[in-house]
This record gives C-alpha cells, structure tokens and sequence, in this order.
C-alpha cells in the first residue's frame, strides 16, 4: 500500500463537522480516540449510530424504532416516522439573506439567489404544480441543465410528496424517453436548447419528440434558456406567478423523493428510486464529515442533472452552505475553466474527476498560481479512480492543507462507500477509509473477507440510502439480480478492491471488465494508470477476449493520442514495455490500435463491457444505445476491419 501524503490538522475535532459530532458523542457518554473506533461502532451499533444522526441534526419529526427490519433487501427504517426532505433544504428565518445558489452559465448572465429567495420561488412553484394537479405520488421530470430552475421545481415537487427525475439536455431523445417513460410523468420541465461553450444547441426538436414518447404528460413547463423557444408550453414565469406558502407535506420515511437511472448502455436503465428519508439522513451525514461541508462554505461540484453527484451537490443546502451550480463546457475557453468558476466563487469544496486533473497535470497547468484558491480546503475526486500521480500533483499544485478526498460510491446509494475525511491521513493512490454507517469490505469468491488481496467490494449491512426499490420491478427481481445474486443478504457492488490491515481501500475497477491473464487478475483503473500516464497518450480503454478453450484470450488496447502524436513500432514498444515492468508480463496486449476518441456514458464512464461484447461479435444495436454514450461516432472506430 502506499505512503501518507497528508495527515489530520491539530485542530480537526475543534473546527470540522466531524468533529463537533465526535464532541456530541462525548458529551453523551460516547468518546472516541479514532476514526476507526467511530466507524466500528457505528456498525457494530447501526440503530444507535443512525439514531444519533438524526438527533444530532435535528432531524424534523419523530420516530420510535430506527430499524424495524435488518434483512437486505428490504431493511425497513424507521417504520411509522414521517419527514419531508424538502423541509431541511430551505434554511430557518434567520438564514434568510444567506447566499444559496451561484449559478454560473455559458447560456445567459450569472445568477445568485439567497435562502429567502429560494424559498420563495419553491414557494411560488409549489403553488404553481399544484394549479397543474400535481399532489404526493405524481412524477415529475426535467429535461434540464444544472440551473436555479431545475432545484426549484424538484424541491417544490418534494414539498408536495410529488416524485422527481432528471435527464441533461446533452442526451438524445431516445434515451430520454427509455428513462422517463417507465415513471409515467404527469409534467415535463424542459428547455429549448443551451449553449456549449461557444457553440448554440438546439433542442427544440429533442423536446418534441420526448412530449410525443411520453403519453402520460399532461402539462409541459418552459424555462426561457437561450434562444429556442418550446412552442405550447406553460411559461415558467407563469408557474411562479402566484406566491405560495413554503409548505412541507411530511411523508413516510421511504416515500419515493427522486427516481435516479443507471447508464443504460446495455438496456433499459435501472429506475433506481430513492426515499426521503434515507438521502436526508445520508447526505446530512456525507456533507458535514465525509465532504467537511460547514455554514457558509461554497460548494462546487461538476456534474449535470443526470449524475448522482448533482443529487449530492445540492444536499449542501443542508449544511446551509451556498451550491455552486454550473452549466456549459467545463473545458472552455480552456482547461483552467473550472479553477477559474471556483477562484471566482471562492469554494471551500471543488468537485471533479481523474480525468481532469490529470489532463491538467499533463498540460502543465498550475492552478494555485494563476487564480486565488485560497478558500478551498477539499478536492472531491470521484468517477474512476485517482492515480498515485494524480495525488502528486494535487498536492504539488494545492498544498497539502487542501485534502485530496478521493471516494467511491454510486447511484444506487446515492452517495459513498470508501472516502476520505478531515480525521483520516491521505494516502497516496488510495481512499482513504470506509464511510461512517457503511459495513463495507472485500469478499473472496466464497465470501470471506480478505486483505491486502483483490476481492469484491461488499456491504454487510444495511444503508438507510439504499434503493426503496426498482420502479416497476415486482417482486423486486431485479433489484435482487443487481445486488444481491452473489452473496445472499449481502450487497455486491460490482468493483474490484484492495483493503489494506488499516482500512484504506484501493479501487481496481469493474468486477465484470477485470484482466484476467493466466491467473492473474488486474482491474482495467491500475492498466489506465500506466497507459496514460504516457504523454502520447490522452486516453484510453483495454479489453480481455477471452478463449473458449482456455487458452490466454487476445489483449486488446485502444488509445486515443494527444495532438500530432502518431501510433509508430516506437509508441508501442513504449507502451508494452511499461506494462510489462510495472504491471506483469501477461498484460502486455496482443495488439494495440489507435482510435480518435474513447467512447463513454454520459456520467464520464469508458465503455469497456460494451466494446468488449462489440468485439465479440454482437451487432452495436444490441449492445449501446446511441443517445447513452457522449459520442456514438467513437463506437464506430471498434468496428473497422481487423479490429
């Protein structure tokens, strides 16, 4: 395992969230010398670990058990108690004039709104759904970017017990309607179109053919974005015409509050629903300890509506922090955009990917030295893995007062696994500990626990975020085979990890995409690292086919290479070679080919299953559903001849 690159200030049980809850504990006859002891007890005591959270945030409404059933699937919390989400976004009288929401966008001018603000037009649009007949258990869907507008109805819908779900405008038609045709959505909040760095989209076509795939839609909402107008809509400022009052219809703990869709890259999407009580509690917990999330700190993360993370970015409001929303390329002009939105806002917690850091690693970009970063205290790092040079640079570029928290997790729990946290050192090239609440471990294939070696990442208990359900899944069949299929009563997740004796994870990659050469296993983020950490190379996407007949199968590597740079015998043989010495002879490729791009889903994830089966022979159609991938036009690369 790898070194400490960072270790926990002096101060940090004075000054951060964690901290102040640990000083809770005590204060009740609970004290802890470790994180690790923390973390044990709040599995070892899940009950009296969940209770305490929900006391310890002041949680609005009562309950009598926490825990009426322990099985998975199914674990029932918090039987009888009634909340509402909603409630706990908006802030108390006293929060009123704090700012909210900076809402920064390549489509039309910045905007700022305070908690008053806010709570106003949740008020108004509340109002306005209800004259629209939307009441608890109606679905409502945006086809909307990371705007004020798209918060506002989705907490007004949670105020009503209504349900909501999100696509990004970026996605096709077709794959709009595979999402939200399986909730049967009564109203539909769109836009007509946006602007992507310097270039102007037009959706209006895309929003016509969703309205024709959508025969439950009753109404159709238009927020004024751009140019391009939705013909035969109800405006928006026509639904926040009417003041409301800013009410908050209390609901049973696991009443749906949002439905979230997997990639769909291979079928229909899982509608994964998630419940109000469970994400309140979990991201209360997520912000203020894993995320050091404090009162009027400033978050930013980038993501769209149709990530997970954009669920998790506006649970900030929680914490009474401001979110930062934004919306357009990330990348334009350049590759400081991004530095330059959260210098300007002055965040404490940045939010974003491998990927980025390491094109500006590659770039020789140097960030703290050309804006002011002087307010932010957290690098959030999620989506893949992060590379042991990606910590490096981090901490070269940032200082090591800034904690490089990179964290794994997903949509199906709405939140983490593993992460890093303010009483946790940081090591280099791995995460740093599991989550408070969160039983998680690595299984052998007969599910015993096992470290210091690959196994599977597995949750032994319960999470209060864990899905209510699958939408329209009788008998919850579904949801059983996607978690469940491997170890009875225990959740697989689906990613190979490493635990080390202290409890830092590293992430291998899918489970399902693993390299196995000769009996040796690698997962495809440690064969990234390698490939791209090469200055050719931009990107990259490995896949095993194996051999029927037990033979070692073909290797195959696809690059996609940094400007003028050329695919010769050279850049081969450099790239074998680094595999070779730093990962095992076996996982040299049998063939490397160029491609001009690495297709991926929309949430940034490398196709690999999904080239892989391509390559094996079964038709595109099959296997990829053109609206589901940022750039079909790459998929085609995979099927020239001799591929």
């Amino acid at each position: 395992m790898s070194s400490v690159i960072r270790t926990p200030d002096a101060d940090v049980l004075d000054v951060t969230g964690l901290g102040g809850y640990v000083r809770w504990l005590a204060a009740r006859g609970r004290p802890f010398a470790s994180y690790d002891e923390l973390w044990r007890w709040s599995v070892e005591d899940i009950e009296g670990f969940w209770a305490s959270i929900w006391e310890h945030f002041g949680v609005q409404g009562t309950f009598t058990d926490v825990l009426g059933s322990p099985a998975m699937p199914g674990a029932q919390w918090f039987p009888g108690a009634e909340l509402n989400y909603a409630e706990h976004m908006l802030g108390r009288p006293e929060d009123a004039d704090r700012v909210a929401v900076l809402a920064y966008s390549q489509t039309r001018e910045r905007l700022d709104l305070t908690f008053g603000e806010l709570a106003e037009q949740v008020g108004r649009a509340r109002a306005g759904l209800q004259r629209l007949g939307v009441g608890r258990g109606d679905r409502v869907v945006g086809f909307v970017p990371n705007i004020p507008e798209a918060l506002v109805t989705f907490l007004a819908c949670a105020s009503l017990g209504a349900i909501w779900a999100s696509c990004a405008p970026e996605f096709g038609a077709r794959s709009v309607v595979d999402r939200f045709a399986q909730i049967e959505p009564t109203v539909l909040l769109t836009v007509g179109g946006y602007t992507y760095g310097a270039k102007e989209i037009d959706k209006t076509v895309e929003v016509a053919a969703i309205r024709a795939g959508l025969p439950s839609l009753r109404h159709v909402v238009a927020v004024p974005y751009g140019p391009h107008e939705v013909p035969d809509a109800v405006a928006w400022a026509q639904l926040l015409a009417q003041p409301g009052p800013v009410a908050f219809d209390r609901v049973p703990f696991d009443h749906p509050l949002y439905v979230l869709f997997s990639s769909g890259t291979t079928g229909l999407p899982k509608a994964i629903v998630h419940g109000h009580g469970g994400i309140l509690l979990e991201h209360l917990k997520t912000h203020a300890f894993q995320l050091d999330t404090r009162p009027g700190d400033r978050v930013l993360w980038f993501t769209t509506t149709a990530w997970t993370m954009w669920n998790i970015l506006i649970s900030g409001l929680l914490l009474r922090a401001a979110v930062v929303l934004v919306d357009g390329n990330p990348l334009h002009p350049d590759l400081m955009a991004q530095w330059r939105i959260a210098a300007d806002a002055g965040v404490a917690l940045l939010g974003t990917s491998p990927a980025y850091l390491m094109a500006c690693r590659k770039a020789g970009i140097e960030p703290a030295r050309e804006v002011d970063l002087s307010a932010l205290r957290m690098l959030g790092i999620t989506g893949s893995p992060l590379p042991d040079d990606g910590f490096d640079w981090a901490a070269e570029q940032l200082g090591t007062e800034v904690l490089v928290n990179s964290m794994s997790g997903g949509t199906d729990v709405c939140s983490g696994f593993v992460a890093g946290n303010p009483w946790l050192p940081v090591y280099r090239g791995e995460l740093a500990g599991p989550c408070l609440g969160v039983d998680v471990t690595a299984f052998d294939p007969a599910g015993n626990e096992v470290v210091d070696e690959v196994g599977e990442l597995v949750i032994r208990q319960p999470m209060p975020s864990m899905p209510v359900g699958f939408w329209n899944d009788p008998g919850d069949e579904r949801y059983r085979s996607s978690y469940f299929d491997a170890y009875p009563g225990v959740w697989r997740h689906g990613d190979w990890v490493t635990m080390s004796p202290h409890r830092s994870f590293v992430i291998s990659g899918r489970s399902d995409a693993t390299l196995n050469r000769g009996g040796v296993r690698l997962g495809t983020a440690e064969f990234y690292a390698v490939v791209e950490e090469l200055p050719e190379v931009s990107d990259s996407l490995v896949v095993h086919l194996e051999d029927a007949e037990g033979g070692p199968g073909r290797l195959l590597l696809f690059v996609a290479l940094v400007g003028d740079a050329t695919l010769d015998d050279a850049l081969r043989n450099r790239i074998r070679g680094a595999l070779r010495s730093e990962l095992s002879p076996r996982h040299v490729p049998d063939a490397i080919a160029a491609v001009p791009a690495v297709p991926r889903t929309m949430t940034g994830k490398k196709l690999e299953k999904p080239i892989k089966q391509i390559l094996q022979g079964r038709p595109v159609a099959e296997v990829i559903s053109a609206d589901a991938v940022t750039d079909f036009a790459a998929v085609t690369a995979f099927l020239e001849p001799g591929r």
